[in-house]
């Protein structure tokens, strides 16, 4: 049974190859030439074929020895990606980073934090998916996700959650619709109205509904759906009015959407999940960081 390939030797064999002499290889690799002189020797025996001719003092590679550096070439660039991932894991605790969120930060906080957290680890894999919040819980719980940003009314069992933001309603209608006479909305404007809904599992929904109730207003229901990014798109067609979160609608206004505030505040909230027992690694920590600064800042502008 043959002994494993002594990779010294081959790192020898390869400085001899890239600087020409034994002394020069000796010199790089800080070892004594007679060092290397053996090392090559003990390898050319191991390989069963030789390496160099060996004239005046002088080593000619073989033909033998130009083919195996391609395959040592190949085999150093593996050994150099392995310690870089390994330089990764050491400073960032992964080269990547996998976030779920909800459809309705997709389009404005999210794209924003993550420019923020590229500018400090540009070389960071990013995997992005928007989904329905409970899809979003899904993939946080099952490890497959590191982050996740998902409406409140999500069952937080099986992660650690916290809330992240919350931001106050807004009432989105066609530009021409005639409540945008009026500057802030309350719940009997949208009496008869035709209206897109959320999903009735959605908490502010939940909480719109027995606002209306209360007051005895029913506006007319043409349409519910999970996404309030899909209600500004119906709203910009013109298919009725709808509440949304206003940071969804960033894209729709001036391009046939006009928001008005509603009152009584009703609050989308969100909350920012991560895998139970989950260890903090430097580039999650610091994507959390660039997400809370983006919604501070997002809130902020809401108040001007």
């Amino acid at each position: 049974m043959k002994n494993p390939l002594n990779l010294r030797q081959v790192e020898i064999f390869r400085a001899v190859m890239l600087n020409g002499t034994t002394q020069r290889a000796a010199e790089v690799l800080h070892i004594s030439q007679p060092g290397v002189s053996k090392a090559l020797q003990d390898l050319e025996r191991e390989l069963g074929f030789e390496l160099f001719h060996r004239t005046r003092k002088r080593l000619i590679p073989t033909a033998e020895a130009q083919l195996y550096i391609r395959e040592v070439e190949d085999s150093f660039a593996s050994l150099s990606r392995l310690r870089s991932a390994a330089a990764r894991i050491r400073d960032f605790g992964s080269g990547q980073i996998k976030l779920a969120t909800l459809s309705a930060l997709s389009t404005n906080i999210v794209p924003r934090a993550l420019v923020r957290f590229r500018s400090r680890y540009p070389e960071v894999s990013i995997t992005l998916q928007s989904n329905m919040s409970s899809t979003v819980k899904d993939l946080v719980q099952s490890a497959r996700f590191d982050l996740g940003l998902a409406a409140n009314e999500i069952d937080v069992t099986g992660v650690e959650a916290r809330e992240f933001a919350a931001f106050p309603a807004a009432l989105a209608m066609p530009e021409h619709h005639p409540l945008t006479a009026k500057q802030v909305i309350v719940p009997e404007d949208l009496h008869d109205l035709p209206f897109i809904a959320l999903s009735p599992e959605d908490t502010t929904r939940g909480h719109l509904d027995a606002l209306l109730r209360e007051r005895g207003v029913r506006p007319r229901v043409v349409l519910e759906t999970p996404f309030a990014n899909t209600i500004c798109a119906m709203v910009q067609a013109g298919l009725g009015c709808g509440i949304v979160n206003p940071l969804s609608a960033e894209l729709f206004v001036h391009h046939g959407l006009v928001l008005r505030p509603f009152m009584p505040v009703l609050l989308f909230r969100t909350l920012l999940i991560r895998p139970s027992d989950a260890v903090p690694s430097r580039i999650v920590e610091t994507c959390i960081d660039a997400l809370e600064q983006e919604a501070a800042l997002a809130a902020s502008r809401m108040r001007l």
